[in-house]
């Protein structure tokens, strides 16, 4: 595994160190009520790290899907309140495959639902758009929305970029407080779309579930270390709880969870920047893990933690209440499991032994 991820450590190091420094207790908690954090934005955007993954000749900084990858897994084990998976591994990726200018601020994407009815029609000004879309995560407060959006008629995909002032918005928010809005557009551009090829679709979903397993591995980490700290700390019959042997159970089969979705999600990520559509089965173990693990590991955190750890002013709750969203995400019940079993009947057990061996 060492051989395989070949993140450079000065990354991940300067990453921790930069989420480290703004997303502390007190604005990540003041997130839900702003909808955002500009705080965490503004030195993360500074840095580059917003552009990570996305080619420099794009306005992009630069690096490979992998190192966007690992960005994604720290500011998931800080419970980063900003789009960060949107703007550079989905909607920014999605303006640099159609060449289209990648705004400064942030992008968010249109994940896609089994709800949604956007449309596109070619006119004789440019493009005619109408529609709703669901679950669009930070839509008002992106620069720029990206979205696929067919013409059925033409057979033909475009990406679309609009703004959020030229769409109506109904705000929601998911299970962690983070914004997940319905959008209506009833537009017609004379710029800003491009057609691209239909295996878009694909990889933005694969992308998509690739970016929430690495948000969920690095929360899983995250948790499993508080854990490990409270009951280190937390003192019952004159001794720490977690020596009590019910407790060390919770806590190895947390830490046994996160090690396995990091392990995965960081062979998938590998995978992945070379070809994502040839990483479709890495991509789904790894999220099929992800989602697994998240239901076990939080139940062993809180469990160990009790009371406190259903309080507002203790912290787990913003990676249990993440990794509990973010397992809904791109990913719908048995969707993952299923191309799993389905590449393995198909490349029998002789070419699925490479597969995990590797």
């Amino acid at each position: 595994m060492s051989d395989l991820f070949t993140v450079d450590p000065l990354l991940t190091e300067t990453a921790t160190d930069l989420f480290a420094s703004t997303c502390d207790f007190d604005e990540v908690q003041a997130s839900e009520a702003a909808g955002w954090s500009e705080a965490v934005w503004a030195p993360v955007n500074e840095a580059g790290f917003t552009r990570i993954g996305l080619p420099e000749s794009a306005g992009g900084s630069g690096g490979t899907l992998t190192d966007a990858a690992e960005v994604l897994r720290v500011a998931g084990a800080h419970a980063a309140p900003i789009p960060l998976a949107e703007t550079m591994m989905l909607g920014g990726w999605l303006a640099v495959v159609a060449e289209l200018p990648l705004p400064d601020g942030p992008v968010t994407v249109v994940p896609g639902t089994t709800n949604d009815t956007l449309v596109a029609t070619r006119s004789a000004n440019g493009l005619k758009v109408n529609g709703s879309a669901h679950r669009v995560p930070w839509a008002a407060r992106s620069d720029q929305i990206a979205a696929l959006v067919p013409d059925t008629d033409a057979n033909e995909l475009f990406v679309v970029m609009v703004k959020p002032e030229d769409v109506a918005i109904t705000p929601s928010t998911n299970l962690a407080g983070e914004p997940r809005e319905t959008i209506e557009i009833d537009v017609e551009l004379d710029g800003g779309f491009a057609v691209v090829d239909s295996s878009v679709a694909d990889q933005l979903r694969l992308r998509g579930a690739l970016s929430r397993t690495m948000l969920m591995a690095g929360a899983l980490e995250a948790m499993s270390a508080l854990t490990l700290g409270y009951t280190a700390e937390r003192s019952q019959f004159g001794r720490p709880i977690g020596r009590f042997q019910a407790v060390q159970q919770h806590l190895v089969w947390g830490a046994q969870d996160a090690a396995i979705t990091k392990m995965t999600a960081q062979v998938a990520s590998v995978h992945a920047a070379d070809d994502v559509l040839a990483a479709r089965f890495e991509i789904a173990a790894a999220r099929q893990i992800a989602n697994e693990s998240a239901a076990t590991a939080t139940r062993w955190a809180h469990q160990a933690h009790g009371a406190m750890g259903m309080t507002q002013e203790y912290a787990l709750h913003h990676l249990s209440r993440r990794l509990w969203a973010w397992r809904h995400e791109y990913s719908t019940p048995g969707e993952w499991a299923a191309v799993v079993g389905e590449h393995a009947v198909s490349v029998g057990a002789d070419g699925l032994y490479p597969l995990v061996a590797s």
